[in-house]
């Protein structure tokens, strides 16, 4: 099931993933070109070193891939819920797009890593068992 919102956001996160990595590796460059420390704070000039500069960009350019696949991974297997869910009134049962009805726990259950366990709230232990109140009382 492809949610148009997923994707969107998916993109958006990787997109910003891959300009900081490339942010990173253009600094590496600037600071190499340019001597920053020296241009910046005075200190003492060095030679540009271009096999270090290389080796630094080639280790964040991995990195930043590695991050960029996880990030992808997380993203396709994140499951969420949106939208208006359609709901029976009177059993509560959900309708899928599909114009089927299914049990609220079994909908959510598969479309999300939510897993249910059932018990009875005060109100409605009362009304199913009323000879239970009234010995306590």
């Amino acid at each position: 099931m492809r949610i148009p919102g997923k994707t969107l956001v998916s993109r958006k996160v990787i997109a910003c993933e891959a300009f900081a990595f490339a942010g990173i590796i253009l600094f590496i460059w600037l600071d190499e070109l340019l001597d920053l420390p020296h241009l910046f704070l005075r200190a003492e000039s060095t030679p540009i070193n271009w096999r270090e500069a290389l080796i630094e960009s080639l280790i964040i350019a991995v990195v930043g891939a590695l991050i960029i696949s996880n990030t992808r991974r997380v993203f396709q297997r994140m499951k969420f819920l949106e939208g208006i869910l359609p709901v029976c009134a009177s059993c509560k049962k959900i309708r899928d797009e599909k114009d089927q009805w299914h049990q609220i726990e079994a909908y959510i259950t598969d479309r999300s890593d939510a897993h249910f366990s059932h018990g009875l709230c005060p109100e409605c232990a009362e009304k199913l068992y009323p000879e239970f109140f009234k010995r306590k009382n």
